[in-house]
């Protein structure tokens, strides 16, 4: 009878041992971001994101809060990427999907303006859906490349503009704003924002480490360029940007089970038992390699799905480490916890970050040599 009862007594601290425990975050580092706000039905995460990047930098760098206009931002880029499709024939890819450093082209070469003066609302709305102005787009461009008058018409972009202002309306010239007169070249210059000073990096074995390269996804329609770091340094420069106030742009995956908005966590579970028990409580995780980041890349388990904005770090009652990660589908209890943020481990960011956006000055001094910037 003894003996039972001492076997019982193991089986039962053995269960609580290996049972659920419910997190329990405690916020390390918390940098100034604006409210998070919705992209409604649109693909558009590249803008949102980016745009609040941009906002906390202009906190940073001035001390004032801004609520930038993303759709302006998506306006400037859709002319460029329907010319990127008709120019390539038909054999580029169209859709809603872009990257941060579109942003940083539109901001470079249109300035910016605040959300009060371009919202891109259609008439009577606020809330974003692009469903039709995609489609209208799509058929059109398809159209062109298809050439049924013999050649291509003379109009086409002029009849793209033309669509673009009628869903999301003409782009200003110059506009008030806080009483004061600008354009949206005058309005940048006011942010004090300088968009050559935001790099993207990554990580992958597939191009060589310290050197930049055209990183072959679906929404890099753009062709932009990114530094490639070993993924330790990449962590580093992240973790270091955030401990000396610095904000930080991010591209990840976030297709897997264990991503959850509802749940506020993004985790990777060393066991695949636990991938929906450990949405819910703290569970080991999976020790993320290179070699294993690779590998998830080049099988298509990675993607470049959604960008958001990391704002700070947590740690959990094990002393887990934490991105506060800014989503842009709004606060509604019903899609999201956390007050629209997700918390994401350190494995998730290893294995599912593709690339991260970072102001030249918040890398540390050793990998800012090593990339000879």
């Amino acid at each position: 009878m003894r003996n039972f009862f001492l076997c019982f007594v193991f089986l039962f601290c053995g269960i609580v041992a290996f049972s659920q425990e419910p997190y329990q975050f405690e916020t390390i580092i918390d940098l100034d971001a604006t409210p998070v706000i919705s992209q409604g039905r649109t693909g558009t995460c590249w803008s949102f994101s980016t745009s609040s990047f941009l906002e906390s930098e202009i906190i940073r760098l001035t001390g004032n809060e801004i609520d930038l206009s993303e759709m302006y931002t998506v306006r400037n880029i859709y002319p460029k990427k329907a010319e990127n499709f008709v120019m390539r024939q038909g054999k580029a890819q169209f859709s809603e999907g872009g990257l941060a450093h579109d942003v940083m082209t539109s901001v470079k070469q249109y300035g910016l303006v605040p959300q009060q003066v371009y919202s891109g609302y259609t008439e009577g709305s606020d809330y974003h859906n692009h469903s039709e102005l995609i489609a209208t787009m799509s058929a059109m461009l398809n159209t062109y490349t298809e050439k049924p008058g013999g050649s291509l018409s003379p109009k086409w972009k002029e009849a793209v503009n033309a669509v673009l202002d009628v869903y999301l309306g003409e782009k200003p010239e110059a506009f008030t704003y806080q009483g004061r007169q600008y354009t949206p070249e005058s309005f940048l210059k006011m942010t004090k924002l300088n968009p050559d000073d935001y790099i993207t990096l990554t990580s992958f074995t597939h191009e060589p480490f310290y050197s930049t390269f055209i990183l072959n996804i679906p929404d890099n329609w753009s062709n932009g360029s990114f530094f490639n770091l070993p993924l330790d340094e990449m962590m580093q420069t992240v973790d270091h940007a955030l401990q000396n106030g610095y904000t930080v742009e991010l591209d990840c995956d976030v297709s897997e089970r264990t991503f959850s908005s509802k749940d506020g966590v993004a985790v990777i579970p060393e066991d695949d038992d636990n991938k929906v028990k450990s949405l819910q409580g703290v569970y080991p995780e999976k020790n993320i390699t290179q070699q294993y980041r690779q590998e998830q890349f080049e099988n298509y388990a990675t993607t470049d799905d959604h960008l958001m904005h990391i704002t700070g770090l947590l740690r959990d009652q094990n002393g887990n480490t934490y991105y506060k990660v800014k989503n842009s589908w709004g606060t509604d209890e019903s899609r999201t916890t956390n007050d629209g943020y997700v918390y994401f481990s350190e494995p998730y960011m290893r294995l599912k970050t593709i690339s991260v956006m970072v102001h030249k000055d918040a890398l540390p001094k050793t990998i800012s040599k090593k990339l000879n910037l």
